[in-house]
């Protein structure tokens, strides 16, 4: 830990050798983490905490700090003062959707997320004992050994970063509660994630209560619409407990309100911003529920998303400097931004980070920053054209994905995707270059990207249609139109692509369609619309989002999920990077009557 804190500009606190220290032993070892991604779930013993954090506590039996490195030492080679603003804090209003009761499932088990499921979905309903002060009573006090288990379900209306917490007076010290959250109902009952799947994903803190009253509250941010408070017992007969969500929000400053004048369009707006509410936090967050992490492709959108409402680029900025910080050896930036999952290097995420980077230029015409992160591109740029095979294409690098689109296109290599994402990165840097008097490496880069757009034009454009490999397995969306908008496609061939990619898209259905360009899922839509405002497609830009994005407005969605059918295990019903189509609306309405 490195800190300090300043106070009128005065240094009244700093971490140095004069620190203490000690384990805070209510926190469990070896605790599961909540998903591939985050931080791990915490299992607290209650009776083991202590009042370190009140004004006037002794730490005269602490261990003196250890100083493991100076500053100015690896890790801490530079340090920059943080952008982000803080963010908001406010208590939520509190919807009790249910009450259950289960006998007979024990909340000390090891598995506290496994019993969570057990009891929610094997529980009776219950009635919700409460007084007017919104103190509740659990519906099985003095319960059997093995336990009696209230479960109190709380809708919140839409995702939110958020912490739910309880206040608890009377307490035995025999008691357990269990703090979770979800996000989506399937066929009106709760969906309580499975970590045998996908994400592995266990939103649950366990907290063993001590005797008396206390404040149970999680040390993390969690999230999601949806949130559980399980008591098991036995349980001291005068126990009440009171429950709290805590939303925790970036404040976002709207200085260009999206307004349109047709209702249906409106309401996708709304349902769009609500979406990128819900997912700003220290910066650009995937699913505030299922990950918080901030995927550097999936920041393109979100980007442009709040450039549409806002003047505030600090985001923008902060992942473009932590994906560059973050960087491998080779130069090819994470996926992940600022902690990597290295099974998820995405490495065409490297050829957004290059839009990301000309997006700034473009809204901020910071060249202090661009110049700065300018090694980072050049080093990046420069590993992948190590990977350009006799054939003039680029194969993957071991251990690292192609892309992420949940579309089912082909991954053989040579990819046209893959490909084509890159020439697009290649073409972008090399007009930044330009603009930025950077002549030798805008010559470079132009170079490569005149080879390989005639590479992949023999490779992969057959039968007036862009193939995904060279078996022509799969033609999406999504290569035709990365194919117009890099100029791959000819002119005079554009009108064609863009026929087929609005068609599949107005047709709404999902499945695979013979013939047919695969349908990109909605992130990807990304790319289509602007291949299709390219070619001056406005009108079927709005109605491909009037119908597809109206979907979700009409079933009463809050939010756009992160594909047209999340009934997948732990498929997330609140994605950021699926509500671009707020940017869209409002680029088209530059030029039509919205």
């Amino acid at each position: 830990m490195l800190a300090a804190l300043c106070v009128d500009g005065a240094s009244c606190l700093v971490t140095d050798a004069t620190w203490r220290v000690r384990r805070d032993r209510s926190f469990a070892d070896g605790a599961p983490r909540v998903s591939i991604y985050g931080s791990g779930v915490e299992d607290r013993d209650m009776a083991n905490a202590d009042a370190w954090t009140e004004p006037g506590y002794d730490a005269a039996a602490w261990e003196s700090s250890r100083i493991v490195a100076p500053v100015g030492g690896a890790p801490w080679t530079s340090l920059a003062a943080r952008e982000a603003p803080p963010l908001d804090e406010r208590e939520l209003e509190l919807s009790l959707r249910g009450v259950r009761h289960a006998a007979g499932v024990a909340l000390r088990r090891s598995d506290s997320h496994a019993a969570l499921r057990q009891a929610w979905q094997t529980g009776r309903p219950a009635a919700a004992a409460t007084d007017a002060d919104g103190w509740f009573r659990p519906a099985g006090v003095g319960g059997n050994v093995g336990g009696d288990t209230t479960v109190w379900l709380f809708d919140l209306g839409r995702d939110y970063a958020c912490q739910g917490w309880a206040e608890v007076m009377n307490a035995s010290g025999t008691e357990t509660l269990l703090i979770s959250y979800a996000e989506k109902l399937r066929n009106g009952e709760l969906v309580l994630s499975d970590p045998a799947t996908y994400c592995r994903v266990r939103l649950t803190d366990r907290f063993a209560l001590r005797a008396g009253s206390q404040a149970l509250e999680s040390f993390s941010l969690r999230g999601g619409r949806y949130v559980l408070f399980a008591l098991g017992g036995p349980a001291h007969p005068d126990l009440r407990l009171r429950f709290h969500v805590r939303a925790s929000e970036y404040p976002l400053r709207v200085d260009r309100p999206v307004r349109l004048d047709a209702p249906d369009l409106q309401a996708i707006v709304d349902l769009c911003e609500r979406t990128f509410r819900a997912c700003l936090q220290d910066g650009f967050v995937d699913s505030t529920w299922r990950e918080s992490s901030q995927w550097v492709g999936d920041a393109l959108p979100q980007a442009l998303i709040m450039h549409a409402l806002s003047d505030d680029v600090r985001p923008l900025r902060q992942v473009l400097r932590m994906a560059a910080d973050g960087a491998y050896p080779d130069g090819v930036l994470p996926g992940v931004a600022p902690g990597e999952a290295h099974a998820y290097t995405v490495v065409d995420y490297n050829f957004m980070w290059v839009e990301l980077l000309a997006l700034y230029w473009r809204l901020t015409g910071d060249r202090e920053l661009v110049l700065q992160l300018w090694p980072a591109l050049v080093k990046m740029l420069d590993r992948f054209a190590g990977d350009v095979a006799g054939d003039g294409l680029i194969r993957s690098q071991p251990g690292r994905r192609l892309f992420l689109d949940w579309a089912p296109v082909s991954r053989q290599e040579p990819n046209a995707i893959y490909n084509l994402h890159y020439l697009l990165a290649l073409q972008t840097a090399a007009t930044l270059a330009a603009e930025l008097d950077a002549g030798e490496d805008a010559a470079r880069w132009q170079d490569r990207a005149t080879a390989l757009r005639q590479a992949c034009r023999t490779a992969f454009f057959a039968g007036d249609r862009w193939w995904d490999d060279l078996p022509r397995t799969t033609a999406s969306q999504l290569a035709a139109a990365l194919a117009v908008l890099t100029g791959a496609s000819e002119a005079d061939e554009w009108p064609k692509q863009l026929d087929a990619i609005a068609a599949r898209s107005l047709d709404l259905d999902d499945n695979p369609q013979p013939g047919a360009l695969v349908l990109a899922s909605p992130f990807i839509h990304h790319y289509l619309f602007e291949a299709l405002h390219a070619g001056g497609r406005e009108l079927a830009v709005v109605e491909i989002i009037r119908r597809r994005w109206g979907r979700w407005v009409q079933t009463g969605a809050p939010t756009t999920w992160e594909n047209w059918n999340v009934d997948f295990p732990d498929g997330s019903t609140c994605h950021a990077f699926s509500a671009h189509a707020l940017y869209h609306l409002d680029k088209a309405a530059k030029t039509l009557p919205l």
